[in-house]
């Protein structure tokens, strides 16, 4: 199990590429020979297997009547399945307040199949939810060389409470479709990541060459397929606007394609790896525009009058710590929560005091330990858009919102407890035996 690079020396590995390409360091083991690849396979299938044990009760539940009667039941156009006026309606209509024509094709597939069968649409959910799983497992091993944790990490997602609402509820397809195209995307970028730099002989760079984009920096044929899953995510669910965000973060750790310093000197790179990342931005403030305009013609945008500026501020900031509390300890877990007439001061300030300090803390551990702001931060950015800054609807917060947030923060919990282990604060056993523990309490929560 690889650990994370800490030394300078060995942030600093790598050479620069050729005409003034970015340093990427030596990545470490990505492939580690056929033993480590035979042992990967055999992890990934424990937990795809898991996944769908853990999962399969729902196959016997049925629609509910929130929502789902909007995306399927009371869908005349999804029940008639996939016809080619069905699918010009679903890349022009904004019903249901999104445009996501892949969520729409995805129902009329389910319906062309299944029917009105509910177990079918179920099963869809949990295997995209699975393959999102197994995706999440290889990027994370790709990107650190660390098996293990990255198969932790990869199973707090599949088997988290936190997550059931975005795997059992039909009307969520969204979630579990443009998060598969997340995991995708961000597997692809990994291989990109590896192809323009010092490693892309060994990587495979006879067949996926890279070539000097217009804008100066490196491409490659990853890159172009990491593109065309974050168009297909966006595609599903607008969730996705944060994922070129989340990028710039990956570049920093585990990538380490970003320079260790802020040194005017070191703006250039910073530079050329946002460049990399401007076609996703614009396609997701193009994406963020269409959302807001559908909302905005559906009447689901809160008024200023119902949910004030400041209370809006507060239950971002209490939302992000109940959030955090529910990770820990996944309890009182509600289809609804509905949103609060008056906040608590001292709870507010206690949130807001806690969301700042593991701000600042993470970005006075910038060097020593740079998978703790990646970590946390993304864990911030990729929840920012459902914390209710735009009011949507009348709840206060929801589970299925913290589907891809959630990862941050078990990369932050995983990453951290190896850390301890490695400094021998904590025996490895008791470590070992407290996240089996913690694993077997969320599939059985879960399931």
């Amino acid at each position: 199990n690889a650990s994370p690079m800490s030394s300078r020396k060995q942030r600093n590995r790598g050479a620069k590429a050729p005409g003034g390409a970015s340093r990427v360091p030596d990545p470490g083991p990505r492939t580690g020979g056929s033993r480590d690849a035979r042992t990967a396979a055999v992890v990934a299938a424990v937990l795809g297997v898991t996944t769908l044990l853990v999962f399969l009760p729902v196959l016997r539940c049925d629609f509910i009547n929130c929502d789902d009667g909007v995306y399927v039941t009371a869908n005349a156009r999804v029940q008639q399945g996939l016809t080619w006026e069905n699918v010009g309606w679903a890349f022009t209509t904004l019903h249901a307040g999104f445009y996501h024509p892949l969520t729409w094709l995805s129902h009329m597939a389910d319906c062309q199949v299944f029917g009105m069968r509910a177990w079918g649409h179920h099963l869809t959910s949990v295997l995209l939810h699975t393959g999102s799983v197994l995706l999440l497992f290889a990027a994370l091993r790709r990107m650190t060389g660390a098996l293990w944790r990255s198969a932790l990490v990869a199973a707090l997602f599949a088997w988290h409470p936190l997550h059931v609402e975005s795997v059992a509820w039909v009307a969520e397809r969204k979630d579990t479709l443009s998060t598969f195209f997340w995991m995708a995307a961000m597997l692809a970028y990994a291989r990109h990541a590896e192809v323009i730099g010092p490693r892309s002989s060994a990587a495979g760079a006879a067949t996926f060459t890279s070539r000097r984009s217009p804008f100066g920096f490196p491409v490659s044929r990853w890159y172009g397929l990491c593109l065309v899953c974050f168009t297909l995510g966006l595609m599903a669910k607008p969730m996705l606007v944060t994922l070129p965000a989340v990028l710039l973060l990956l570049d920093w750790w585990p990538l380490r394609r970003a320079p260790s310093s802020l040194r005017r000197a070191t703006w250039r790179e910073w530079t050329r790896l946002f460049l990399e990342k401007a076609p996703m931005f614009v396609l997701g403030f193009a994406a963020t525009v269409l959302t807001f305009r559908a909302e905005h013609a559906t009447g689901a945008l809160g008024s200023t009058a119902n949910f004030p500026l400041a209370h809006r501020i507060a239950n971002a900031f209490v939302s992000m710590t109940r959030y955090l509390v529910q990770t820990i300890w996944p309890v009182d877990l509600a289809v609804y929560y509905p949103y609060p007439q008056t906040f608590s001061a001292p709870v507010v300030v206690l949130s807001v005091a806690l969301v700042a300090g593991l701000s600042i803390g993470s970005l006075v551990l910038v060097r020593n330990r740079p998978y703790f702001p990646s970590s946390w931060f993304w864990y911030v950015i990729t929840l920012t858009p459902v914390l209710g800054l735009i009011q949507v609807g009348g709840h206060a917060r929801a589970d299925r919102y913290t589907y891809i947030p959630l990862i941050g923060m078990f990369m932050l919990i995983v990453w951290g407890a190896g850390e301890i282990v490695q400094r021998r604060r904590a025996p490895r056993g008791a470590v070992v035996g407290l996240a089996a523990l913690a694993l077997a309490a969320c599939a059985c929560r879960t399931r």
